[in-house]
C-alpha cells in the first residue's frame, strides 16, 4: 500500500516554470511504476509521463521538450519539472502509483493505475 501527496501548484504566467513534487509513503517506492496525469475542468484525465521501474520514462507529445519526470528513490518522492509552461497546461495534477505489471501501453492509460494522490492545481496565464 502506498499513500501519495502532492505538493509544488500554483498560479504562474506563461513561460514560467514549476517543478510538482508527489512524496510517497510506505514501503518498495522503487518497485513502483509512476506517473502523472492531470485534468482540465469539463475534460478527461490524460497522461503526462510516466516513469518505471528502471527509471526509464515516457512523456506525452503535448509536454516533450518541457516537462521532465524523474524520482528519487531514498526520499521516495516524484517529480515532474514542468517549463515553458502554456495556458492549455492548466489543469489540476495527479501523481498516480501502480505495482503489478501490465503491458506498456496500458501504463498510458488512467484506470491502469491503483494509487492516487489528492491532486495539486496549476493554473498558467497568458
Amino acid at each position: 500500500q502506498v499513500q501519495l501527496v502532492e505538493s509544488g501548484g500554483g498560479s504562474v504566467q506563461a513561460g514560467a516554470s514549476l517543478r510538482l513534487s508527489c512524496a510517497a509513503s510506505g514501503r518498495g517506492f522503487s518497485n513502483y511504476i509512476m506517473a502523472w496525469f492531470r485534468q482540465a475542468p469539463g475534460k478527461e484525465r490524460e497522461f503526462v509521463a510516466h516513469i518505471n521501474r528502471g527509471g526509464g520514462t515516457n512523456h506525452a507529445d503535448s509536454v516533450k521538450g518541457r516537462f521532465i519526470i524523474s524520482r528519487d528513490i531514498p526520499k521516495n518522492t516524484l517529480y515532474l519539472q514542468m517549463n515553458d509552461l502554456k495556458s492549455e497546461d492548466t489543469a489540476v495534477y495527479y501523481c498516480a502509483a501502480e505495482q503489478i505489471s501490465y503491458k506498456a501501453a496500458d501504463y498510458y492509460t488512467a484506470e491502469t493505475y491503483h494509487w492516487w494522490g489528492q491532486g495539486t492545481q496549476v493554473t498558467v496565464s497568458s
